[in-house]
């Protein structure tokens, strides 16, 4: 018999509250979670706004010596496994650690606290050699992302493949879909898999102006975030994570696991084309999206809903679009489309699994969330892109997919359960 993945947890810290059930009120209310920065005076960028999250590790349970070991991307994810195991009423002590997974997603790893160290081993660039007398401890740590999954598979006890993966803003999508395989394929039973990200920081944030890639609209931080509208400029930067337990279906059935969602099929592709630069036609990403159908075992009739990468790009958001197109035909125009990135930012490696959640959570609940800000619609983007309101409907079937620089682009289905679906 085929072996399948369900979720069985969820865990999200994410701008605008620090819980699943936080970051679900905020998507499905239509509000954003963007302002100016203030985590650095942010006066000297072109770009000055991101959605930061409000987060005190040591109110979630952290203790001190933690805080001082981990970057604060590494605090975020291990929260969210926190969560997610309580979310799935899970018992580690019940569970074999050699067939537990962990699959970690993060674009920039502990880039944040690597940058910190260098202004405290430079004298803040005065000094050309660095000083090492002055290094913290745990400098090696923030210099290997690998650290943020050995702090969640100690966490967890787990004894299987342990591993990051880190494919720029898709990573949070491909470390799940790997997570996915690596239970379908039988070499584990059980994933803690998601990713995480904390990259609001002067360096990040130099590096998107000088591409010109965010936004500077600064004089409304609020609205800044305006995928597939006619007035975008950019995308905001953000910080968050989003973990899960996955676990094969029948594993997850004999301990009467709550399952929230199946996931039935995943798929990326490369462009091989430009760092930044995309197709307009969207060949890759529709690729990519044809081979997670296939997976599924799905045709364009049975999409009921499509998570967009939707960053606030002209260039991403034509390209989607004619991605969608071409992979569903005249059905692309009937199928609802949103773009989350509207009110959480864009997480850069984290979003991949940010936005499994919020579909997982639609399919939960049967609510499509909308896409803010969005006013004005792009004539070349002419799809039903949900304006505004969230939106009542039953779901079986979500698409969610990601786009990435360096030409990556990934796909995932989620359905619901087989016993709950219609």
């Amino acid at each position: 018999m085929a072996r399948r993945t369900v979720i069985t947890g969820i865990g999200v810290v994410a701008p605008g509250g620090g819980t699943t059930k936080d970051f679900w009120d905020l998507i499905t209310s239509g509000r954003t979670a963007t302002r100016r920065i203030t985590a650095f005076d942010p006066g000297a960028f072109r770009s000055q706004v991101a959605a930061e999250c409000d987060f005190d590790p040591a109110a979630e349970g952290l203790s001190h010596r933690d805080i001082r070991r981990m970057d604060r991307a590494t605090q975020f994810a291990v929260v969210c496994t926190r969560q997610c195991l309580e979310h799935s009423g899970l018992v580690l002590d019940d569970v074999d650690p050699a067939r537990m997974a962990v699959s970690i997603g993060t674009a920039v790893g502990a880039a944040t606290s690597l940058e910190n160290e260098y202004l405290v081993l430079s004298d803040t660039g005065r000094e050309w050699v660095v000083d090492h007398r002055y290094a913290s401890p745990h400098l090696f740590n923030h210099f290997t992302p690998t650290t943020i999954a050995t702090e969640v598979a100690l966490q967890v006890g787990a004894e299987g493949p342990v591993n990051v993966v880190s494919t720029g803003c898709t990573s949070g999508m491909d470390s799940v879909g790997y997570a996915h395989q690596l239970i379908t394929e039988g070499t584990a039973d059980i994933a803690v898999a998601g990713a995480t990200e904390a990259a609001i920081s002067p360096l990040a944030v130099a590096c998107f102006d000088a591409l010109k890639a965010t936004t500077p609209r600064n004089d409304d931080p609020a609205t800044a975030a305006r995928p597939f509208d006619r007035t975008r400029n950019g995308f905001v930067i953000a910080e968050g994570a989003a973990m899960f337990v996955l676990e094969e279906y029948e594993h997850a059935r004999r301990r009467g696991a709550p399952i929230i969602a199946e996931i039935t099929g995943y798929a990326n592709r490369c462009n091989a084309y430009h760092m930044t630069g995309l197709h307009p036609e969207g060949r890759e990403m529709a690729e990519a999206i044809a081979a997670a159908m296939r997976e599924s075992r799905i045709g364009p009739d049975d999409v009921g809903y499509i998570n967009a990468h939707g960053s606030g790009t002209k260039q991403n958001d034509r390209h989607e679009t004619g991605a969608f197109k071409r992979v569903l035909g005249a059905r692309a125009y009937d199928v609802p489309v949103s773009s989350i990135k509207s009110m959480v930012g864009h997480s850069l490696g984290a979003i991949g699994s940010i936005e499994i959640a919020a579909c997982a959570l639609a399919i939960e609940n049967s609510v499509i969330p909308p896409t803010a800000n969005l006013h004005e619609k792009d004539p070349e983007c002419d799809l039903d892109y949900v304006p505004l309101v969230a939106r009542d409907q039953e779901l079986d079937t979500a698409v969610t997919v990601g786009s990435g620089f360096g030409g990556f682009q990934s796909a995932m289905v989620l359905r619901k359960w087989q016993g709950a679906r219609r």
